[in-house]
């Protein structure tokens, strides 16, 4: 027996309609083409599907059966010709975010809160980017954006640069650093340097600055949280470097003093890397618009 969608929404429009004529009307087709359909069906079955002596014509059991079918199949076809809808208007989808910038969680959630309300639909998840290589997998549709402030030429990849930021050194007011203009690469010789639970190498200070000039601080201190950074750093445990808007934006207390690294001072962008073919999806399009105003809202803080 070949069943199809077709028979299956014959079945529930003739039980929902009570008869022929008006079943015939819910599918726009003929009274002529719905008996014919029905004719055709019940031959398939081998059974009768209608009582037909009843006035106006009811189901048998053997057609209660499909209809059973119907209510069961039907609404679940339908919520996936909606979401294929959906997908190809733009209205759902897919989010998952790898974030390689671990001050950045900070600074996404406000822009996902925003996000939320106009895309309900969409399944939004963050990954730390900085546990697996973000960018291999963005190109294999594991994860759809990475944030990130290490742009790369890669194929089939558009990196959408965001807003720019400093990196500032942060000390107590007490400490002697705290004297300076400007904090050079040689200032952090014998300091304890507290940072995000990060490799070296993807945080400003050792890539921009401590790297390049060979420059070892006299200890590393790892904490996940910016406000425990400042923290610490306010009671003079040790320095840290973090993104000028972090520290604007987590406004701790008023006992640690933010310096300028170099007289020239540093600048990094930060960027979100899209599938090229991605960036037309609207809300893809939102999520861009929504993270440079939250970004200008910081800056302007």
């Amino acid at each position: 027996m070949h069943i199809e969608f077709r028979h299956l929404r014959t079945i529930k429009a003739i039980h929902d309609a009570g008869g022929v004529a008006r079943a015939a009307e819910m599918l726009n087709i003929t009274q002529s083409a719905l008996s014919h359909q029905i004719k055709g069906l019940e031959d398939q079955a081998g059974v009768e599907l209608f009582v037909r002596r009843s006035k106006p014509m009811k189901l048998s059991a053997a057609g209660f059966r499909l209809l059973r079918l119907a209510e069961q199949i039907l609404p679940q076809v339908e919520a996936v010709q909606a979401e294929f809808a959906g997908l190809r208007e733009g209205k759902s989808g897919r989010l998952h975010i790898a974030i390689e910038c671990h001050a950045c969680f900070e600074w996404l959630f406000p822009v996902l809160e925003g996000f939320r309300k106009k895309f309900g639909d969409v399944d939004v998840d963050i990954r730390p980017g900085l546990a697996f290589d973000a960018l291999p997998a963005l190109m294999k549709e594991e994860v759809d954006v990475v944030i990130s402030s290490d742009p790369e030429d890669l194929a089939g990849v558009t990196f959408v640069p965001l807003f720019d930021y400093s990196p500032v050194f942060v000390a107590s007011s007490q400490h002697p650093l705290a004297e300076k203009e400007f904090i050079e690469a040689e200032d952090f010789r014998g300091q304890t340097l507290i940072t995000y639970p990060v490799d070296r190498s993807r945080l400003d200070i050792f890539s921009q600055l401590l790297t390049p000039a060979k420059v070892e601080p006299a200890a590393i201190r790892q904490v996940e949280l910016t406000a425990v950074i400042l923290l610490l750093v306010a009671s003079n445990r040790g320095v840290s470097v973090l993104p000028d808007w972090v520290v604007r934006e987590v406004k701790y207390s008023s006992d640690y003093v933010t310096r300028p690294l170099t007289k020239e001072g540093l600048t990094r962008r930060l960027y979100a890397a899209v599938r090229t073919e991605d960036l037309d999806k609207p809300f893809m399009k939102l999520l861009i618009r929504l993270a440079g105003e939250e970004a200008r809202r910081l800056q302007a803080a």
